[in-house]
């Protein structure tokens, strides 16, 4: 099959198209027909070294997948050939430990993460992801759509209800509004009843974002503190949650939006830098300091069922063949995409 492999790290001249073998289904495999692959920025700190934890090389990037089902394990039961699927972001899962017992798979002490572990990913005509991990997308929801709903929706949905537990008439904060994941945090902090700030330095995003449901938009420059702006937009108060896509950029004004006993929940981080700051800036307000990593496969299916009924919609942008990467990659580290890139490795 054709894949594009990074066996180094570095730019965008290290993802290389090549020829390698196709996987071969095991007991619990789902053998997949890629029909398309969401461009994350994750995949962006995959290959140019800043994220190194659970890496292995040589890799295939990739962990929004959707397609076809082309072969299953002897022990897999839910899944036939032909059926429609998407994946969560991991390949594997032990299905044993404290963790996934307890619905709490996503920080499995065993998993390993679709397009970090070696060879399996989703820039790729098939893939081979383990059983735990996959879904079957309703017959009204496009593939495109479905490849990126586990990252773009899940992680948010995993974010706001599960962790943040936002309430209605809450005020809510989305940093990197304009991104693949702000644009369905909008979504799904309005879904949820919550006041929705969203955050851009593109003001051509800005009007999108308001059709989306934000009922607030702040648009500054790039390294502007952009807190004096929610305080104004929160009477003072600042706000109660603020969902944080981007990280150690925004830290600062991000500290200063959030009003007493709110929750920071981080998702997103954009470089390998770090941030200094006092801790009591964030006790004396009782500020929690929350985290979010990827998507369960049972929060996968209720995303898929929000999608389905029309209530949230998957922001895709841009369709490219999968030798088009490069300029994707392109794309997706300059913030000019707004929603998301997907691969078409058929194509």
């Amino acid at each position: 099959m054709k894949a594009v492999v990074v066996a180094e790290t570095g730019g965008v001249e290290v993802l290389k198209m090549q020829t390698v073998a196709d996987p071969v289904a095991a007991a619990k495999d789902v053998i997949i027909k890629v029909d398309s692959c969401g461009v994350c920025y994750h995949d962006i700190v995959t290959r140019n070294g800043t994220l190194k934890a659970g890496v292995k090389m040589p890799l295939i990037l990739g962990h929004e997948i959707s397609g076809t089902v082309a072969d299953v394990g002897r022990d897999v039961h839910d899944f036939k050939v032909g059926d429609r699927v998407t994946t969560v972001q991991r390949y594997h899962i032990c299905g044993s430990c404290s963790y996934c017992r307890t619905g709490r798979e996503t920080v499995c002490s065993d998993l390993k993460f679709l397009g970090d572990y070696g060879m399996v990913g989703g820039y790729a005509e098939y893939v081979a992801v383990e059983d735990d991990n996959v879904a079957i997308v309703p017959d009204n929801v496009p593939l495109d759509k479905a490849s990126i709903v586990a990252c773009t929706v899940g992680t948010i949905f995993n974010a706001m209800r599960d962790v943040g537990n936002i309430r209605v008439g809450e005020t809510v904060l989305i940093t990197g509004a304009g991104g693949g994941l702000g644009m369905h945090a909008v979504q799904l902090a309005r879904h949820q009843g919550a006041r929705v700030i969203a955050q851009t330095t593109s003001p051509g995003k800005a009007d999108r974002l308001r059709e989306l449901g934000a009922h607030e938009v702040v648009v500054h420059e790039r390294s502007e503190d952009f807190s004096k702006q929610v305080r104004a937009l929160t009477n003072g108060r600042g706000v109660d949650v603020a969902i944080d896509n981007v990280g150690n950029l925004l830290f600062q004004p991000i500290r200063r939006s959030i009003g007493i006993s709110g929750r920071w929940i981080l998702i997103g981080q954009l470089n390998g830098d770090f941030v200094p700051f006092n801790p009591a800036q964030l006790f004396l307000k009782n500020i929690s300091m929350l985290s979010v990593t990827s998507t369960t496969r049972n929060q996968l299916r209720q995303c898929l069922e929000l999608v389905s009924s029309g209530a949230i919609e998957p922001i895709v942008t841009e369709h490219m063949s999968l030798s088009e990467v490069r300029r994707a990659h392109e794309l997706v580290e300059a913030g000019a995409v707004s929603g998301r890139i997907v691969l078409h490795p058929a194509a």
